[in-house]
């Protein structure tokens, strides 16, 4: 029996990307077979495709490292899911916990492992993760890699705490997910956004002050008014270098700054003295691990937090989902259904 698939050629484009026949794959020992029912996008699965990301692509590799789908069969010794369970995966293939390596960086599903672009996917048993009972497929399916990375941002080393200040600047999916973690644990949060309509909808997810930055070009200086000139404790920058500096200068002594991913070269560009005299630490975390996933998971399912998703297409639409990821300006997750009757 075949399913279908979808490949990927990198630096092709959207041309790159095709639907082939997938024969099911039988599960070796410590391997879990999956019938995927929801697959989401991440601007590292663009850069992936444009051959942009740090990390290349195998070519024909079944993209995607975010989704969530129903255990169909298990191997041999596989003791961490059963057959029925809905799950979700990790970014990293083996990266379970504790500090990461260059060798678990290269693991990777949907960049050199076949990933959730497909109606079937295997699993290392030390990858599966279960998904939060609450949360509908197409949530469940965005949790992986901007999820965990906010997650991972705001909860390590130390977590933030109730009554610190979090600015998050940019409005794609880690900031939101950033949003709503931070109000979930306590904190202020301040934003920096493009327009009034997504300010609004910034303010919903928790936001308690934004800041138009085309009203406010120097959005550095209101986030210092709003905090007695102090500063944030904690940025959350999903923008990357161009806003690096704006970041720092809004950040208050031994502040921790985050700046979220992968970023295609600037040659040339350089920062002059960005830190202004300030102690603190950049940190560029690398989604997360296996634990940072089950602990985001149980937050989430205590607080009955629910992704925000923009639009669902079918999979004989994945084409038009990346193209309308990259020039749709979604507000949320672009997300990637596969029917269920077969």
């Amino acid at each position: 029996m075949n399913a279908i698939a979808y490949q990927l050629e990198p630096q092709r484009g959207l041309a790159g990307l095709t639907a082939r026949p997938q024969e099911i794959p039988a599960p070796g020992p410590h391997q879990v077979l999956v019938r995927v029912r929801a697959a989401g996008l991440n601007r590292r699965d663009i850069m992936l495709m444009d051959g942009t990301y740090p990390l290349a692509a195998r070519p024909g590799v079944a993209p995607l490292s975010d989704g969530v789908g129903e255990v169909v069969a298990v191997g041999d010794g596989v003791i961490r899911a059963a057959v029925g369970d809905r799950v979700t995966g990790t970014y990293f293939l083996g990266w379970n916990d504790g500090p990461q390596t260059q060798a678990l960086i290269t693991q990777q599903y949907g960049a050199t492992h076949d990933g959730w672009l497909a109606e079937y996917i295997l699993l290392e048993e030390d990858s599966v993760v279960h998904a939060p009972a609450h949360l509908t497929d197409a949530e469940a399916a965005t949790l992986t890699c901007a999820g965990v990375v906010a997650w991972s941002a705001l909860t390590t080393p130390a977590p933030v705490r109730p009554g610190e200040t979090v600015l998050t600047v940019g409005t794609g999916t880690v900031a939101l997910f950033a949003i709503q973690y931070a109000a979930m644990l306590g904190a202020r949060v301040i934003s920096v956004t493009s327009t009034a309509d997504k300010a609004e909808r910034l303010r919903k997810l928790g936001s308690d002050e934004v800041i138009d930055r085309t009203e406010w070009p120097d959005w550095e200086n209101p986030v210092l008014e709003l905090t007695g000139g102090d500063g944030v404790q904690h940025v959350i920058d999903a923008v990357g270098p161009p806003t690096l500096p704006k970041s720092l200068a809004a950040s208050t002594y031994n502040a921790r700054v985050s700046l979220i991913g992968a970023f295609a070269a600037e040659p040339g560009r350089q920062l002059a003295d960005p830190f202004g005299g300030k102690y603190l630490s950049i940190r560029r975390p690398a989604v997360g691990s296996r634990a940072d996933f089950e602990a985001m998971n149980h937050a989430i399912a205590e607080h009955g937090l629910h992704p925000v998703i923009d639009r669902q297409f079918p999979v004989d639409q994945a084409v038009d989902a990346y193209r309308y990821f990259t020039e749709g300006n979604p507000f949320g997750k672009v997300v990637v259904t596969f029917p269920q009757e077969r």
